[in-house]
């Protein structure tokens, strides 16, 4: 789950998390992120760090077509629709993308635990086109717990936004991005550095991979990290 603190700075700082319904435009697309503060917390309204993310994603920083991407934490499920939408659009038909997809090696897994599935899938079921949802997969993932219903290396590129929150679950997210990630992998990591603890995983991090800030949003105060397992790095 997406893990963030919830400071309450201004009331109009507040009122966004309680709209029901948060709107963007990614990849050509509309979209529309229902939102429930009341019930599922911060799990399932929008954090800045998922639209830096999504941005990031849309500048094409990364190839996304016939990879295979994961979201961690996805809470509302932003940045895996945007990666889903990016990594599988095409100008052609539906019906000729559909056939190509098939073929392709291009899927996205939107993940999160289980208390949080059902809200996530609505969101993901809501926003994709139907050719496109064949290769979206809304998955339950514990770090660290059901590791067993991946493959080891699945997935190349890895993504993450405002993940990096509760220092007892730090030790559970290096193993999973450890477990999931290949020596080719790409993991992008997009949080606001709230406390010395935030930094404390950064330096966890970094003894198992080679770690870069790729960017920075300077209005929302939102850092990106690329980490690649150490050694063997290669350019996604």
């Amino acid at each position: 789950m997406a893990l963030v603190p919830y400071e309450e700075t201004t009331e109009l700082g507040l009122q966004k998390f309680h709209k029901p319904l948060a709107t963007f435009s990614f990849a050509n697309h509309t979209i529309q992120i229902r939102q429930d503060w009341r019930h599922l917390g911060v799990a399932a309204v929008v954090w800045d760090a998922a639209i830096v993310l999504s941005t990031y994603l849309e500048m094409g920083a990364v190839e996304l077509r016939g990879r295979s991407a994961v979201e961690l934490g996805a809470g509302t499920g932003l940045v895996g629709i945007v990666a889903a939408l990016l990594a599988l659009k095409s100008s052609m038909k539906p019906w000729l993308v559909h056939c190509l997809l098939f073929f392709s090696g291009a899927h996205v897994t939107i993940t999160d635990r289980k208390v949080a599935l059902e809200f996530l899938k609505s969101n993901v079921q809501a926003n994709l086109p139907p050719h496109i949802q064949p290769k979206t997969v809304v998955k339950e993932l514990t770090w660290g717990q059901n590791l067993g219903s991946f493959s080891p290396g699945e997935f190349d590129l890895i993504l993450g936004a405002d993940i990096i929150y509760l220092e007892e679950t730090f030790t559970d997210l290096l193993q999973t991005l450890e477990h999931l990630g290949s020596n080719h992998s790409v993991i992008l990591l997009a949080c606001r550095i709230r406390y010395e603890r935030d930094n404390n995983f950064l330096a966890m991090l970094e003894r198992q991979f080679t770690v870069r800030k790729v960017h920075y949003d300077p209005e929302k105060d939102v850092h990106i990290y690329e980490a690649q397992k150490r050694n063997q790095k290669e350019d996604l």
